[in-house]
């Protein structure tokens, strides 16, 4: 399984690609989307096409996004949910399934704890990757993503194989 991590942002929008083979997960590559300070529906169209060039150069078999929670400020709500759509359109657009994390979620899969910090988050992802360098917080939280997905995934398997199993008996 190839899974990609998208950490929705309407500036930076992280992702990180992971590969998953039993119990083993190796780092594939890693990156942040950039938009620029043009228009939004500008930056919507970047990210869109940057997130796109990932999608198609390294094939992913299936997706994970961060869910945005709502914050004080409703216009930065409503245009990062814009940049989130665009998170969850392209993976679909190539047929994958796309999962949903909150961020409690996330860093109490990687880190243990569910309100831990950036660098906590970022420390736990290097641990899991084999102290890769990483190039950012954006991309640390979409690698986080990733691995919080391929850790459910493989109990959400186990569980199927072992439903299916109970029932053949």
């Amino acid at each position: 399984m190839r899974v990609i991590g998208i950490d929705p942002g309407l500036r930076n929008m992280g992702w990180g690609i992971i590969d998953v083979v039993g119990s083993r997960v190796t780092h594939v590559e890693h990156g942040v989307c950039k938009s620029g300070t043009s228009s939004l529906a500008e930056r919507l169209k970047a990210l869109h096409w940057q997130l796109t060039q990932v999608i198609e150069t390294h094939k992913p078999t299936t997706s994970a996004v961060e869910q945005t929670f709502v914050n004080k400020d409703g216009a930065g709500s409503l245009k990062l949910g814009q940049a989130r759509g665009i998170c969850l359109l392209v993976p679909a657009q190539f047929g994958l399934d796309v999962a949903e994390y909150a961020p409690n979620k996330i860093k109490k899969t990687v880190v243990g704890v569910g309100h831990a910090d950036k660098t906590q988050v970022d420390h736990m992802v290097r641990m899991q990757l084999g102290g890769i360098q990483i190039s950012g917080a954006d991309a640390a939280d979409a690698l986080a993503i990733a691995l919080c997905h391929a850790h459910h995934s493989r109990f959400a398997g186990r569980l199927d194989a072992a439903i299916a199993k109970a029932g053949a008996q």
